[in-house]
């Protein structure tokens, strides 16, 4: 026979064992609140295409046939730490543009751009995060202190992909919007009260879509409440969806200030 205290006995469980994690983790004495705004300069590398109607698009490097520039952007995040959890959400804006002329005729979006014709292009990205960090690890009677643990987050990648021929007349643009949810883990090795090294890799293939997000980072804080961060940033997304395929990887540095209590 159905039962309902047999069903919740496995969800009491789990929600025991986080609040006993959440009282009991000496992380619930660090910071409580910490916002991260930063500059990003990343390296494109990849392909992107759209197709139309059964219209297979030509498939153009970003760098090789597209002339792509780096992305160097804003980039901001917060997260709230509540034991052994940290909630964090980000937003990354990427945009690329370049100008070159073409070796061969396009497809692009059902048009046709032919062969020598000086073209324009543009990829924007943005990508809004969400995430879950659980420190099941968290060894603070060392000289070093260190934080190890399982994370779960969920990207929306909101990307364009734009083309334009000022010569005849043409510009062709498409956009697609996809959730990408990635697992993985986050790590944090603090050396001192004022210095920590911070990593952390992502990676799911979902629905056709597949986004790789891997960071490691340097914070700084001589003061508590206030610190500067550095680090190196890699991102491999894969889309496949509306006729859009974009299949990139962008790589750089970054660094930024922090605010925290």
């Amino acid at each position: 026979m159905f039962s309902i205290k047999r069903l919740l006995s496995p969800v009491n469980f789990v929600a025991q064992i986080a609040l006993i994690s959440f009282l009991a983790s000496p992380a619930f004495a660090d910071e409580l609140f910490s916002f991260k705004p930063g500059y990003l300069a990343l390296n494109p590398s990849g392909d992107v295409a759209v197709s139309v109607d059964g219209l297979t698009g030509t498939l153009l490097d970003v760098e090789g046939d597209l002339g792509m520039d780096d992305s160097e952007d804003y980039f901001v995040e917060a997260a709230l730490q509540l034991g052994a959890f940290r909630l964090f959400a980000a937003y990354l804006p990427l945009s690329f543009s370049g100008t070159s002329v073409l070796t061969s005729d396009v497809s692009f979006n059902g048009e046709t751009f032919v062969l020598g014709s000086r073209v324009e292009s543009d990829v924007n990205v943005d990508i809004y995060e969400a995430g879950l960090a659980w420190f099941l690890v968290n060894i603070d009677d060392m000289p070093v202190r260190i934080q190890f643990g399982p994370e779960m987050a969920v990207k929306y990648v909101d990307a364009s992909v734009e083309l334009q021929d000022n010569s005849f007349g043409l510009n062709e643009s498409e956009s697609v919007g996809v959730p990408v949810p990635t697992l993985g883990a986050r790590v944090r090795v603090s050396v001192a009260d004022y210095l920590s090294v911070v990593g952390r890799v992502g990676y799911l293939k979902y629905d056709g879509n597949s986004f790789m997000d891997v960071d490691a980072q340097i914070e700084c804080s001589p003061l508590p409440l206030v610190g500067l961060f550095a680090g190196y940033r890699y991102l491999d997304i894969e889309v496949d969806d509306n006729d859009v395929f974009i299949d990139t990887s962008f790589a750089g540095p970054y660094a930024g200030a922090l605010i925290r209590f």
